[in-house]
């Protein structure tokens, strides 16, 4: 192997420069140099790229000539593990998963592998957990790990050394935050060293179709930890999300080359691991005995799944000269917004209220379908007049007071009448024809002014 030279590179400007410096010479910004890795090519030899299919790059083609790949998905085992993937598991590619301390990440994917090692190889790389526990933990799950090769080693040449000789067809490395390479002298979890690591094991995912899984730390803002490369890097990237103290995990996919992004996976954790949720809505949706103020069902999409989430909102007078606007899955800005809007198109002023708005369950909620909801559930506790219990709502509420559509519509509608609801306000374009679907009595508004008139 030839010598490995150590160069400092710009994350601002990609300047590289032979020895650090607290300034970059070419753009100027501070602290922004860092250690990586150049490695010269043999004498007598050109660097050569090799695609995952095994074909030499450089050959431009017409793309109407290229022909797809059939790809093949394996199942995890678990049904909304499947669903966040896009269908399952495809031989080659890369997925990040990080959340919390606690969260389940190492759970997880112990669990999926154990369901993966009765049809496929696998290799379990543990940097952070000796063997022992690791296999407490299994024997805690009620796991027999019989198929499922563990390694406890830290240096990515001989993880990669490893498993050139175990041939994993799924291999989960628990960290990247942990692992190191010998090209570079600092220490595991800096930016250089991620960011090296993880191109080396992509490298070798790639080249062998090996199924890589690769757990990353979050930072305290509840993002991966690391160079933002890295996201760029993998195919897939999954966030858990949930209460560490809490029974439910929520897993979502911000990025998928082999399947639809925003999807939603809903598991239980119990004293024998993960247990998925096959009904999600009934997580999200509490049905009160009688009607209460400031309760509103509405049904979000995460991807391809309709959900029913209760928004709860409660105002009262404020004591403050400024006063509150406190969100809880929500976005903050959007609802004072919101409560500009009603004020302008509606004629109910809440200058001198405190406004609380929740999403029960702790699920997040980021599309704008929740502004008629959120709305209404405001109006609801403003005048602590209860809405009726079998009523759905949602619609995007714009500035200038109209009602909007959201995508999906009727999809949103058969779940909601699924679950028993007999009435919904939704977006006039969004109202099926005849104002009926599955005995549900859809009625479609235009304008803000036409829904607060209605209820």
């Amino acid at each position: 192997m030839a010598k490995a030279k150590i160069l400092y590179t710009c994350n601002e400007c990609g300047a590289q420069s032979p020895k650090w410096s607290g300034q970059c010479g070419d753009c100027g910004a501070w602290n922004s140099l860092v250690e990586t890795a150049a490695v010269a090519p043999a004498a007598g030899k050109t660097a050569r790229f090799v695609s995952y299919a095994g074909e030499q790059a450089g050959r431009v083609q017409e793309l109407s000539q290229v022909q797809p790949g059939a790809e093949q998905r394996t199942p995890v085992g678990f049904g909304e593990l499947d669903r966040v993937l896009g269908g399952g598991l495809v031989a080659g590619s890369v997925i990040l998963i990080g959340g919390d301390p606690g969260i389940g990440k190492s759970t997880l994917l112990l669990q999926a592998l154990a369901a993966f090692a009765q049809t496929l190889s696998t290799l379990y790389v543990t940097g952070e957990e000796s063997p022992e526990q690791v296999s407490l933990r299994a024997r805690r799950l009620g796991l027999a790990g019989e198929g499922v090769r563990l390694l406890a080693e830290t240096s990515v040449e001989r993880m990669l050394e490893i498993a050139h000789r175990e041939r994993p067809q799924v291999m989960v490395v628990d960290s990247i935050q942990t692992a190191y390479t010998e090209l570079l002298q600092s220490a595991p979890g800096s930016v250089a060293q991620v960011r090296e690591s993880a191109a080396q094991l992509v490298r070798f995912a790639k080249q062998t179709g090996t199924a890589l899984f690769l757990v990353g730390h979050v930072t305290k803002e509840g993002t991966l930890a690391g160079p933002r490369v890295l996201e760029h890097m993998v195919d897939t990237v999954l966030y858990f999300e949930g209460d560490a103290g809490g029974r439910y995990r929520v897993v979502r996919a911000i990025k998928n080359r082999f399947g639809a992004v925003n999807e939603l996976g809903v598991f239980a954790m119990t004293d024998r691991g993960l247990k998925e949720v096959s009904n999600p809505s009934a997580i999200f949706l509490s049905r009160h005995e009688e009607p209460v103020p400031g309760s509103v069902i509405m049904v979000t999409m995460e991807g391809t799944r309709p959900l029913l989430v209760e928004v709860q909102a409660l105002v009262d007078h404020s004591q403050l000269s400024n006063p509150r606007r406190v969100t809880l899955g929500l976005e903050q800005n959007r609802l004072s917004m919101l409560l500009a809007v009603q004020h302008r198109h509606g004629g109910i002023a809440m200058g001198d209220q405190d406004v609380f708005v929740n999403l029960v369950g702790g699920v997040r909620v980021s599309e704008t379908a929740a502004d008629l909801a959120v709305l209404l559930a405001v109006l609801s506790s403003f005048r602590n007049r209860p809405l009726a219990t079998d009523l759905i709502v949602f619609g995007e509420v714009g500035l200038a007071g109209e009602v909007r559509p959201v995508p999906n519509g009727q999809d949103r509608l058969r779940e909601a009448a699924k679950h028993g609801f007999r009435r919904a306000i939704v977006p006039a374009a969004n109202a099926p024809k005849g104002g009926r679907i599955d005995d549900m009595e859809v009625v479609a508004a235009r304008r803000l002014g036409d829904v607060l008139e209605l209820i």
